[in-house]
């Protein structure tokens, strides 16, 4: 505002030294002879004349002064008011008078705005009035001398003041005291801005020169002919001067022919008033434009529609020929100037261009990041290959299809693609998607071999996206399947793009992308078609690589677990066994026959997936498969297997590491049953406790006390709990993954598996398992399932034979008489004699090197006889070879020959030395047979 102002003020007194230089001169023999006839009527009403025009003059120059004076007054005020708002709302000045030293950061900003608007002060105070700016820096801090109450209450006020200006003293001063807001609309100071009177003063003799120019002028011209040219001037140009119409002819001369935007003027009658030349190009307009009706210009009629309506319109687009004009229209007779409107035109075609190419290359980083995003998420080769389709189809293509090499399908390493032989390689369509459900292309399943010259062929020999903008044109492409060419022209598909899908230097696949509705495709689009398939590439890849892990994982574990439940008569037992779709875990299950028709059921889980845990998973069922081989009690076998677990985190923990390493975790559940007596034996380390149905249907979790998982017990001891099962009893023993998922409360889950094995009494243990996993299994299971479910059986009393031996030997004889003769009450004549030989020998060692009390027992199993010869001694006999000069030793042999396993297990109170004969392979012998006999058969074996 300061320069403008100071502009003004120059160039009145131009203004008025040119008005004297062009006043016109009159002779001196003239101004002689007016002098000389100075007495005559003429001279008198000349001088009359002369001095009405001198007075007017004066009185004319007495009020310019004056209202020159009012007007610099009025001009500083405004000035003032105009400057302390435009400083007060700059931007920072807020933040600038709360921090920590305002006067460091305003004072530069304060002289610099001074100085460059011409004023005499830039003051800023805070809201008490103290100042923080002056231009003499003595008046920093002391207190501002002007009202600033209005302002502390959010009001702009112009005062005239006293006050020290510079540092020459004290002087008069019009200044404004403007607040600075917050954001929040508080008051956070005070800006005045200020001019001195002296400078409002020396403003106005400034144009003194100007007025006097102008009486001098007024003496010299004829006042009647002077006053009714200017009346007639002033009338024809709206009271503009020369310069104001100089400078409107020279705006009106660059907007016709210089501003590179298009402007009309219509009249209220809808008559075009004025075109510019950009107008005229822009709509290309006749030569007789103006003057006529804008509907009759020949425009677009919504066009000129809009231009005549005279409403107000803002970056309106208008097609007008093969132009995208922004059109703006404005009424002129707000302000009370003449009816009509002006409109303003801007060519927005290529900035229309730009923006759409904007658009599209966000449209396209968008859809690379969904699909970064949506691509990969199952690590399933297939479902990979589907959300590469869907990621491409409509958004990029109309039509989507990826071809995936044999070998990358099954996981396995493909081989590297030979240009010169890629005619011969063949790959399998895994994904189809198009917008319509026509059968355009080949159906997902489809075996495709590529023919030379096919988009195809082409980019997976050279390795980069193929394009064929005109399908028809293709001969390649038409050559490879005529009939399939023929359908996919018939269904409007017309350009395609051919990607290899590339991931570490080698060739999985290949994606095609097709269009039938969209535009073809461009050069531009296969970079792009190429960015979006070496992403998918990338998942492809990985989901192989999960897919050949998980494949050898999944062999593994196979290979670890049961493939065949043993036979045995105590349970009638079903299982199940489902993979975690995550990855291959390490839950895993066993049934293991022990001595005396007794079974082991065993359930376990290894923490974690993958190879590692699949592998541990074998070690534990291997080490529980030695550990029941030695008929150890539920918690011993435990207790081993929680040293065992100990033992492999200590050898796999890495010494550089401060024993960091791979820890096992695994919990395990296992559980004897004898159906001689009914009775399970359980014992758990951190695994779920096992679900007992009773034969009226009851369903209940027995309290079966539970130790820390595998690893962790410290040598804690393992407690077991006995449970007495009627016949007909299910017990289902299971894994955490049955009854666990993310979306619902434990607790949930084991209710859902009690209710639905209380509803399994009709069924069959398989029938039952069906039944369990349909009623309590999570959609999707995190971790692996096992499930075990086992029905009792009681051994028939009749099947079960037990005597009391006395520690005599004389009583060998009559134990084997009694013997013979169960046996041939079961109708098991023919195993009498190895029966009779085992039991004998059995017992006369019990009697000789054991301790009383010596039981035998015999149990007609369905497939098998077991003897069972209990003592008060746990010393455990070993077969050893008897040298030929030992009177004994040999009875051991001699069992070991007629059974077909024997062994010893300890109790409480003693041990038991059992064998087992099989009643299918069971040979006759001859009364005659002897144990000289056959002994015999050792006779060439050195002792």
């Amino acid at each position: 505002m300061g320069m403008h102002g100071s502009a003004r003020r120059r160039s009145r007194p131009e203004a008025g030294a040119q008005a004297r230089q062009e006043a016109p001169r009159r002779p001196a023999g003239r101004r002689g002879r007016a002098l000389l006839n100075a007495r005559s009527v003429a001279s008198q009403v000349f001088l009359l004349q002369l001095a009405v025009v001198v007075i007017l003059v004066v009185a004319t120059l007495v009020v310019l002064l004056v209202q020159v004076r009012n007007q610099a007054a009025e001009q500083a005020r405004d000035e003032v008011l105009v400057s302390g708002e435009a400083f007060a709302n700059g931007p920072g000045l807020a933040e600038a008078l709360d921090g920590p030293d305002p006067t460091a950061a305003l004072q530069p900003r304060a002289e610099a705005a001074r100085k460059r608007s011409g004023l005499d002060a830039v003051v800023v105070t805070d809201t008490r009035g103290i100042r923080y700016t002056h231009p003499d820096p003595e008046q920093i801090g002391k207190r501002f001398v002007g009202t600033i109450e209005p302002s502390l209450k959010g009001r702009t006020t112009v005062e005239s003041a006293e006050g020290p200006i510079l540092p020459g003293g004290e002087s008069d001063v019009v200044q404004s005291v403007v607040p600075v807001f917050r954001d929040d609309g508080t008051v956070a100071g005070i800006v005045s801005t200020s001019v001195t009177v002296k400078h409002v003063n020396r403003d106005t003799a400034g144009q003194l020169p100007v007025l006097f120019g102008t009486a001098g002028g007024a003496l010299l011209v004829a006042a009647a002919g002077a006053a009714l040219v200017s009346r007639r001037l002033r009338h024809q140009t709206h009271g503009l001067g020369p310069i104001e119409m100089t400078r409107m002819y020279e705006h009106h001369d660059a907007v016709l022919h210089s501003v590179r935007e298009g402007v009309l003027i219509v009249g209220a009658d809808g008559r075009l008033l004025l075109a510019n030349d950009e107008a005229r190009r822009l709509l290309d307009l006749p030569a007789d434009a103006e003057r006529r009706r804008v509907a009759d210009l020949g425009l677009d009629p919504a066009a000129a529609e809009l231009l005549a309506s005279g409403e107000a319109v803002t970056d309106a687009v208008h097609r007008v020929g093969d132009r995208l004009l922004a059109v703006n229209v404005r009424p002129v007779d707000r302000h009370g100037g003449p009816a009509g409107s002006v409109a303003t035109l801007r060519d927005s075609t290529e900035l229309s261009s730009l923006a759409g190419r904007a658009e599209r290359a966000r449209e396209r980083l968008q859809l690379l990041y969904d699909a970064g995003v949506g691509i990969g998420t199952t690590l399933d080769v297939a479902r990979t290959a589907e959300e590469l389709t869907e990621a491409a189809v409509p958004r990029f293509a109309d039509f989507a299809t990826v071809e995936l090499l044999d070998a990358v399908t099954r996981g396995d390493e493909p081989d590297e693609v030979d240009p010169a032989t890629a005619t011969h390689v063949v790959m399998h369509r895994l994904a189809v998607r198009g917008v319509r459900d026509e059968p355009a292309l080949h159906p997902a399943g489809a075996s495709i071999r590529f023919v030379a010259g096919s988009p195809m062929t082409e980019g997976l020999a050279t390795g980069h996206g193929q394009l064929a903008a005109d399908l028809a044109a293709s001969e390649g492409w038409r050559a490879q399947d005529p009939e399939g060419a023929k359908r996919a022209l018939e269904n409007g598909i017309r350009s395609l793009i051919s990607v290899p899908l590339r991931a570490r230097g080698v060739v999985l696949g290949s994606a095609n992308f097709w269009r039938s509705e969209q535009e073809p495709f461009t050069a531009d689009d296969v970079s792009f078609a190429e960015e979006l398939s070496a992403r998918a590439a990338v998942a492809v890849d990985n989901a192989r690589r999960y897919a050949r892990e998980h494949n050898v994982a999944v062999t593994l574990q196979r290979s670890l677990l049961p493939r065949a439940l043993p036979e045995q008569s105590a349970l009638d037992v079903a299982h199940r066994y489902l993979p975690a779709e995550a990855g291959v875990g390490g839950d895993w299950f066993d049934v293991i026959p022990l001595p005396g028709a007794r079974v082991a059921l065993v359930v376990g889980d290894v923490v974690g997936h993958g190879l590692h845990a699949a592998a541990t998973m074998g070690r534990l069922r291997t080490a529980v498969h030695n550990f029941s081989a030695l008929d150890r009690a539920p918690d011993e076998l435990i207790g081993h297997l929680d040293e065992l677990v100990a033992r492999i985190d200590a050898d796999e923990a890495d010494p550089e590491a401060a024993g960091e390493g791979m820890i096992t975790g695994a919990t395990c559940l296992y559980a004897i049953y004898d159906p001689v007596t009914g009775r399970c034996t359980l014992a758990r380390a951190g695994h779920p406790g096992p679900v007992l149905v009773h034969p009226d249907g009851t369903a209940e979790f027995p309290d079966v006390p539970v130790s820390p998982p595998l690893g962790l017990g410290a040598g804690l001891p393992v407690e077991t709990v006995e449970l007495e099962l009627p016949e007909g009893s299910t017990l289902a023993l299971y894994t955490d993954g049955l009854v666990e998922d993310r979306h619902r409360d434990l607790d949930v889950g084991l209710d859902l598996l009690r209710s639905a094995l209380a509803e399994t009494g009709g069924l069959s243990p398989d029938e039952a398992c069906r039944a369990v996993l349909d009623a309590v299994l999570p959609d999707r299971p995190g971790d692996d399932v096992a499930l075990l479910v086992a029905r009792t059986r009681r051994l028939a009393p009749d099947r079960v034979a037990e005597w009391d031996v006395p520690a005599d030997p004389a009583a060998v004889s009559g134990v084997r008489a009694d013997v013979t003769r169960r046996l041939a009450d079961w109708g098991l004549d023919e195993a009498a004699f190895a029966t009779e030989l085992v039991v004998s020998e059995l017992v006369t060692n019990a009697i000789r090197y054991g301790a009383e009390p010596i039981r035998l027992r015999l149990l007609h199993d369905r497939n098998s006889l077991i003897c069972e010869v209990a003592d008060g001694s746990s010393t455990s006999p070993h077969l050893r070879r008897a040298k030929s000069t030992d009177e004994g030793g040999r009875g051991l042999f001699l069992v070991a020959r007629f059974a077909q396993r024997w062994g010893t297990r300890y109790t409480s109170r003693g041990k038991v030395i059992w064998t087992e004969q099989s009643l299918h392979n069971a040979s006759p012998h001859t009364g005659t047979d002897s144990e000289e006999a056959l002994l015999d058969q050792w006779d060439d074996i050195e002792f």
